[in-house]
């Protein structure tokens, strides 16, 4: 039995040391939003009933506003502290605007609403491009920039884990069940 604990007690050791830096998971969070965006579709094409993709939707909302609220706290503040141009952070900080805008919308909706597919279906769109963006243009900048990404991926993991999780089905929406109507 003491065996078995020292053996799980070294293979923690070895896996914290192993810890990815900030871009590394910053990257990872991408690629799991990636996936979540992709099964949407995937759902949408299906007909899928509302209460799957209205799930799904919620979890898709959930990453993102945990990956923006560590970016925003944390990455971006050090990044901007290093660079000595703010534009690319401040563009970043303009798409998170619109991203959380679009979340405030698929979280007021129900999935039987006229326009949630494309909501949701649009922040895909814009996340990908969002995702684009920082993976070709800042996150090589960051890379050459005088930061402690080992550290800066500490704090990230440690302040994610902190956020709560948001996802919840039929929060916050009408209770009427009404249908959103084009202007």
């Amino acid at each position: 039995m003491a065996a078995k604990r020292k053996k799980s007690t070294s293979s923690k050791s070895r896996s914290k040391a192993k810890q990815a830096d900030a871009i590394t998971l910053l990257k990872a969070d991408h690629a799991e939003v990636e996936k979540m965006q992709k099964r949407f579709k995937k759902l949408v094409k299906q007909d899928a009933g509302a209460a799957e993709r209205e799930q799904l939707a919620q979890e898709i909302c959930s990453a993102l506003t945990k990956h923006a609220a560590i970016e925003e706290e944390i990455f971006y503040p050090a990044l901007r502290e290093a660079l000595e141009d703010d534009d690319i952070v401040d563009h970043a900080d303009v798409e998170h605007a619109s991203v959380k805008d679009l979340i405030a919308q698929i979280q007021s909706m129900g999935a039987d609403d006229s326009h949630f597919n494309a909501t949701v279906l649009v922040l895909c769109e814009y996340v990908a491009h969002h995702v684009e963006e920082e993976e070709g243009k800042m996150f090589p900048k960051a890379k050459k920039a005088d930061l402690d990404l080992a550290a800066l991926g500490d704090e990230l993991r440690e302040r994610k884990d902190e956020l709560p999780d948001m996802a919840q089905p039929g929060r916050a929406r009408r209770s009427n069940g009404a249908r959103s109507r084009a202007p």
